[in-house]
């Protein structure tokens, strides 16, 4: 599996960063995650760093390639719900911890995707998006329903408002896990927190992740900054992970 792959998290302007990433990269397959602590309530940061954990520890305890997908990633994130929900197991609900997050499984020629609130993944061709996630929000309601335009949603008052995450209450979230994406060789993948993509459109996003010339990790760093440049001076944490498929 010959792949590149990239991390970019800038703390934007806000006091802390509550973003967590990674991309864990094996002969057989590889993991890129994002998990956004929830800024509004307490403990953000611990609740991603405890997501992404156990996620992480997950896969490298698995045997690769993963034999079910499906089955890993939705196991991986019902039981990282139910560590940040330990945390916050004395608090009243309003202030437990909480993430949003998006996992990306690439293995054996394809991409298999889990998320889980409004932190995205992208599948990206030549310039143009291939596909990407749907977020668990208000405003995604309003886009599937024809209220609103894709351009409308991102100047949307209640843009920022999910309706799912990890932590919080004990049931497990909605989580929208998708079947095997074929990847082909150019392809990019990305696996961003909403600090990323509410600044930039999704034709801009895959134009500007594909860029021949430049190589993945300068083509990540150039989203961030725009996201960053668009968003000021009210920029949020600005998260991804991005990985080039080259081939099998």
């Amino acid at each position: 599996m010959q792949i590149e792959y990239a991390k970019v998290s800038a703390l934007g302007d806000r006091q802390d960063n509550q973003d967590r990433a990674a991309v864990i990269v094996a002969e057989d397959a590889a993991l890129m995650l994002v998990f956004d602590g929830m800024g509004g309530h307490s403990d953000g940061a611990r609740a991603a760093e405890t997501g992404l954990k156990i996620v992480q520890d997950m896969f490298m305890a698995t045997p690769l390639p993963v034999f079910d997908p499906l089955g890993f990633l939705y196991m991986a994130l019902a039981r990282a719900h139910d560590e940040v929900v330990k945390i916050g197991a004395e608090l009243a609900v309003d202030f437990r911890p909480r993430a949003t997050c998006a996992v990306c499984l690439v293995q054996e020629g394809g991409s298999f995707w889990a998320h889980i609130g409004d932190s995205r993944i992208y599948h990206m061709r030549a310039g143009k998006l291939v596909s990407r996630s749907r977020d668990h929000s208000h405003v995604e309601v309003l886009i599937q329903e024809g209220a609103i335009s894709e351009e409308e949603a991102l100047g949307h008052p209640m843009r920022n408002f999910v309706e799912c995450c990890i932590g919080g209450d004990a049931p497990v979230p909605d989580m929208s896990i998708t079947r095997k994406k074929p990847l082909i060789p150019g392809d990019v993948l990305l696996a961003c927190t909403d600090g990323l993509w509410s600044g930039i459109s999704d034709d801009e996003m895959a134009e500007m992740a594909t860029r021949p010339a430049s190589s993945l990790t300068e083509n990540l760093k150039a989203l961030s900054l725009k996201a960053l440049t668009n968003n000021s001076p009210h920029s949020d944490n600005t998260t991804g992970t991005a990985l080039l498929w080259i081939s099998e």
